[in-house]
C-alpha cells in the first residue's frame, strides 16, 4: 500500500466491494474525453471476468474512503512468429473529474509500474496521449517494431520496458484479451 501524505491519498488493490464505485468512477472520468468510445467502464467489467485479469494490478486511489482514481493492467502478449511473449496492457487509467490535474493519475501509473515489476512483469503496452505517457518512460512502439491489431496512430502507440532490454529482439503485433474487442 502506498500513501501520499500531501494528499492523504492511499493507493491499494481493488476489492470486490469496490466494483460498483469503480464502474461509476471510470464512466465519469471518460464522459467528456474526446478520444474515447465512452465504454471504458464496461471494458473494466469484462476484463475483471477474464483469464487476463491480475487482481494485484487492479488498483484504486482512495481519499477519505472514496475512490477517486483507478488503473488496470492486464495480461497481453506480443506475437512474434509462432511465439507470444508476455506483456501487460494498461487500460484504463481514470481519475474522477473533480480530482484531475493533481498528480493522481501519475501516482497510479508509477505505483502500478512498481507493482508490475514486483510481480515479475517486464513490459507494458498502451494506446494513449502522445504528450502524457512519455513522461513515464513510454516510448513509441514502432521504435521496437511492435504494432497493434487495429488502426491507431503511431504517435499514440506506446511500450514501456520495466526492465532495461526486456524487449530486445522482440517485435510483432500486440495480442490483447478478447474482451478488448467485445461490447
Amino acid at each position: 500500500m502506498s500513501t501520499w501524505l500531501n494528499h492523504n491519498i492511499v493507493i491499494r488493490q481493488e476489492t470486490s466491494n469496490d466494483a460498483e464505485e469503480v464502474y461509476e468512477l471510470v464512466k465519469a472520468a471518460f464522459l467528456a474525453a474526446a478520444y474515447s468510445d465512452h465504454k471504458e467502464h464496461d471494458l473494466v467489467d469484462r476484463l475483471r471476468k477474464s483469464s487476463h485479469f491480475i487482481p494485484e494490478l487492479s488498483l484504486v486511489a482512495v481519499l477519505k474512503e472514496k475512490i477517486i482514481g483507478y488503473i488496470l493492467l492486464t495480461l497481453a502478449g506480443i506475437k512474434m512468429d509462432d511465439c507470444v511473449n508476455p506483456t501487460l496492457a494498461l487500460a484504463p487509467v481514470a481519475v474522477h473529474p473533480d480530482h484531475q490535474k493533481r498528480g493522481i493519475g501519475a501516482g497510479l501509473i508509477e505505483y502500478a509500474h512498481h507493482k508490475a515489476i514486483e510481480l515479475g512483469y517486464e513490459s507494458i503496452v498502451l494506446i494513449g496521449h502522445q504528450d502524457y505517457y512519455p513522461k513515464f518512460g513510454y516510448q513509441l512502439a514502432k521504435k521496437f517494431g511492435i504494432s497493434y491489431p487495429f488502426d491507431v496512430p503511431e504517435i499514440n502507440s506506446f511500450v514501456l520496458e520495466l526492465r532495461e532490454g526486456a524487449l530486445k529482439g522482440i517485435t510483432g503485433e500486440v495480442v490483447y484479451a478478447k474482451e478488448f474487442f467485445e461490447g
